[in-house]
């Protein structure tokens, strides 16, 4: 917080470090603090997989909205901008800085608090550009005079991000390798979450004492490596796994005994994980059976651009829920399966992705993701759904009716999550797959019969504008395919 306080400090303060290393945590717990102090001017945190931050189409609206409601005297000169500018929304990530953040900033009144926005994740906005863009457009608040912002800002330190602060004035940031942290201070810290998270199950399931003992954390605290995520991950197959804590605990340290890496570390409590949940002692053609239903239902959530319930992502993929359920319900340590069954299922880090789509990291075949492969299948299941689509799909009264005279639980019912996804992301998975060509038979033979009715149904869910966006993207598409024959 110290770089926070400081009047003469860098504009952006970069929080850099590999995956599992406490970045999110970090941020979302500085952010806290800045709230309770009324110091937290606006905050973002990027998502990959979850619709609305995982791309920067919303980034500088969401800033600008905040910064309103945090800093009042910005009020009149944002809602100014507006007025002057109705499609001011619709506008490049220019246009919006410049009007609805920058010039407000420059010209509301003088004021002695600092504040600070906070930028999570930057790395998982879904596109390299604009990730450099943002990065251009946040150091022009170094040259504010009247309001002083700070920008704390963490990612990964992939090679786009680090081209972006390069492109910089060593004036305007000033980064910081969470990664480099000495080792000792790392490993104090993880010590502590091991002690008071596997404490209180000692006398939940009657453990003897001391349980975990010193040598326990010591051997803990060195498969972890350094990594965060590999402390949350082990206490949660600890403590939610199908055996007793005392019985997981064994399976975590009966795994790989020396890593020769961070990463493997990671990656044996995830096989450790995956082996005993999923499969555990049933026999081969079993196992088949479960590890085949883990890459369809897992592997499709992993590379699914937006998240959905379980019973929605069931109806996706056209399978029975129980069979998802069963699926999820084994893996309640790298996934976050809420009680609400009207609430989505996400990843609980970001790490367990890269571990199923990487066949170095993913050692067990049986659980490694092709990533081609479910793009190409979910396009399919996709298609499969949309072109199923009927005109008036809402069963409207009269032709003209306003999107905003429809109730909203009419759109949902008449057009369900998976009838949505499949309708704004089938191009997406079409793109990102090993398609053939029946595929490009398939998708003429939709726009040919059902162009309309996707249209009508885009329109309805607010997305039409990205429909335009696709029929330009697939001519160009399909116009070079045809060329390349």
């Amino acid at each position: 917080m110290d770089w926070c306080d400081d009047p003469n400090g860098k504009c952006i303060f970069w929080l850099n470090g590999m995956a599992g290393t406490g970045k999110s945590t970090i941020s979302r717990t500085i952010a806290l603090e800045l709230a309770e102090k009324k110091r937290l001017a606006a905050s973002f945190f990027f998502s990959r997989g979850k619709k609305d931050v995982s791309h920067s189409r919303m980034f500088f609206t969401t800033i600008a909205a905040q910064l309103a409601n945090s800093l009042p005297v910005l009020r009149t000169f944002i809602s100014e901008a507006i007025d002057n500018n109705t499609h001011i929304f619709q506008k490049g990530p220019r246009e919006q800085w410049n009007q609805l953040i920058l010039n407000p900033l420059k010209n509301a009144p003088t004021q002695s608090i600092q504040l600070v926005v906070v930028i999570d994740a930057l790395d998982e906005c879904d596109s390299m550009e604009d990730i450099q863009f943002i990065l251009q457009l946040l150091a022009e608040a170094k040259d504010l005079q009247t309001v002083r912002i700070k920008i704390f800002l963490t990612s990964r330190p992939e090679i786009p991000i680090f081209d972006g602060f390069r492109q910089l004035s060593g004036e305007a940031y000033q980064d910081f390798i969470l990664h480099n942290i000495p080792f000792d201070t790392v490993n104090a810290d993880i010590s502590t979450f091991f002690l008071q998270k596997l404490s209180p199950l000692k006398a939940k399931h009657g453990l003897g004492t001391p349980w975990p003992d010193e040598r326990i954390i010591e051997q803990l605290v060195e498969r972890a490596a350094g990594l965060f995520i590999y402390a949350a991950t082990t206490l949660r197959f600890i403590r939610d796994g199908i055996g007793s804590p005392d019985e997981q605990l064994s399976l975590v340290l009966s795994a790989t005994k020396s890593p020769l890496s961070a990463t493997e570390h990671l990656d044996g409590i995830y096989t450790t994980l995956l082996q005993h949940s999923v499969l555990g002692t049933r026999g081969y053609q079993e196992c088949e059976e479960l590890a085949g239903q883990f890459r369809q239902v897992v592997g499709s959530i992993v590379v699914m651009f937006n998240t959905m319930p379980a019973r929605n992502l069931a109806q996706l993929l056209q399978i029975p829920p129980t069979m998802v359920s069963r699926t999820l319900d084994s893996l309640r340590s790298v996934l976050n399966i809420p009680e609400n069954e009207t609430q989505p299922v996400r990843l609980f880090h970001l790490s367990f992705r890269d571990f199923l789509l990487d066949s170095q990291r993913c050692s067990d075949s049986r659980f490694q993701i092709d990533e081609e492969e479910r793009h190409t299948s979910l396009f399919r299941q996709c298609m499969s759904h949309i072109s199923q689509l009927q005109e008036n799909i809402c069963d409207l009264w009269g032709p003209g009716v306003l999107i905003t005279e429809i109730p909203s639980d009419t759109i949902q019912k008449c057009i369900p999550p998976h009838i949505q996804y499949a309708c704004r992301y089938w191009l997406d998975h079409w793109r990102l797959g090993n398609t053939m060509e029946e595929d490009i038979k398939t998708i003429r033979q939709f726009l040919e019969q059902h162009l309309l009715h996707w249209l009508e149904g885009l329109s309805l869910i607010g997305e039409v504008s990205n429909g335009v966006h696709m029929i330009i993207a697939l001519e160009e598409i399909i116009s070079v395919s045809c060329n390349a024959r």
